[in-house]
C-alpha cells in the first residue's frame, strides 16, 4: 500500500543542494533588484519518506499559493500592485520555501515591466524552475479580485463535539470508523501546526470530503487537535492526513483539504484526493 504505517512526527529540516542559498533560519538581506536565486526549493521526498509513500503518490492534488504583497514598476517607474494566486501540482518534485518566496517577491519591487503579462511571465518561469513541475500563475488588479468573497466550509463542522483532548502530539490511533457506510464532508477550525523553520504556529481549517465506512467524527476531531504540537511544511501535514485517513479508515474516496491562514502575505492551501476532482479555490473566513 503507497501509504505505509509510520513512526511519529520528527522535525523537518530539508536539504537541497543549493545549501548556500538557503535562507531558513538566517537574517537575510532583502534584494534591490530582482533576484530569482532568493527561491529556495525543498524536496517533497524527505518529507514523503517519513509517511511512508513511495514514488507511486496514492492522491493527485495541488498546492494554490495566494500572494497578497506583490507590487513592480511599470515602464515609467510607476508602482503597480496586484494580488497574485500560484499553483503547484503535488507531483512537482518540489516545494517553494515561503520565506525565500516572500524575499523574492519583493525583488521584483524596483523592477521595471512592460505590462502585467510580462510579470506572470517571469514568475512562472522563476517558480517552475524550482518547482520542477509547470506553476500555473495568475495576477490579479485589485479591482478584479474579489476581496469580500469568503465562505464558510462545506459541510459539517466537527468542533462543537465535546471531547477530552489530551494529547497533542500526532495521534493516529484516535481514527475509526463505524459499521454503516456514509458520504459526507467533515470540517474543523482546530487544526494547529508548527513551522519547522521559525517554530511559529500557522493556523488552518482542514476539509474532509469522503465515501465509504462512515469515520467516528469525536475520533477524527482528537486526531486534528493532535496536530498542536506538530511540526511540519503545510504540505507534508495534509499528506499525512491524507495518508492516516486512508490507511486507518479505508474510504473508497477522499480529498483534504487545508487551508492555512496569511502569514507574511501569503496563505497556502494544499489538496489531495484519490479521485478525479479539481476543487474551485474559495477564501475561508479566516483568510
Amino acid at each position: 500500500m503507497p501509504c505505509a504505517k509510520r513512526r511519529g512526527s520528527t522535525q523537518l529540516f530539508m536539504k537541497t543542494e543549493n545549501t548556500d542559498l538557503n535562507p531558513l533560519g538566517k537574517e537575510v538581506v532583502h534584494s534591490q533588484s530582482y533576484h530569482p536565486d532568493h527561491l529556495y526549493p525543498v524536496s517533497r521526498a524527505e518529507g514523503r519518506n517519513e509517511i511512508g509513500l513511495g514514488k507511486t503518490l496514492p492522491f493527485t492534488g495541488a498546492d494554490i499559493w495566494n500572494a497578497y504583497e506583490i507590487s513592480w514598476l511599470n515602464k515609467l517607474g510607476r508602482p503597480e500592485i496586484a494580488i497574485g494566486q500560484f499553483v503547484f501540482p503535488s507531483d512537482s518534485p518540489n516545494l517553494i520555501e515561503s520565506k525565500s518566496l516572500k524575499l523574492y517577491l519583493n525583488s521584483l519591487n524596483l523592477e521595471r515591466f512592460d505590462s502585467v503579462a510580462a510579470v506572470r511571465t517571469t514568475i512562472a518561469k522563476d517558480l517552475t524552475d524550482r518547482a520542477g513541475r509547470p506553476v500555473d500563475v495568475v495576477l490579479y488588479q485589485i479591482d478584479d479580485y474579489a476581496i469580500a468573497n469568503t465562505a464558510i466550509p462545506p459541510g459539517r463542522r466537527l468542533d462543537d463535539i465535546e471531547i477530552e483532548a489530551q494529547s497533542y502530539q500526532l495521534d493516529p490511533s484516535t481514527l475509526r470508523t463505524l459499521s454503516e457506510k456514509a458520504e459526507e464532508t467533515l470540517y474543523s477550525n482546530l487544526l494547529r501546526t508548527n513551522c519547522p523553520v521559525t517554530g511559529q504556529p500557522d493556523w488552518g481549517t482542514v476539509v474532509i470530503q469522503y465515501q465509504g465506512p462512515r469515520i467516528d467524527s469525536a475520533g477524527l476531531l482528537k486526531y486534528i487537535v493532535s496536530y498542536r504540537e506538530h511540526t511540519g511544511f503545510h504540505e507534508n501535514c495534509v499528506e499525512r492526513i491524507f495518508c492516516d485517513i486512508l490507511v486507518r479508515c479505508n474510504p473508497e474516496q477522499l480529498f483534504v483539504r487545508a487551508q492555512f491562514t496569511r502569514r507574511g502575505g501569503l496563505d497556502i492551501n494544499p489538496w489531495r484526493a484519490n479521485y478525479d476532482i479539481v476543487p474551485e479555490f474559495v477564501r475561508y473566513v479566516r483568510q
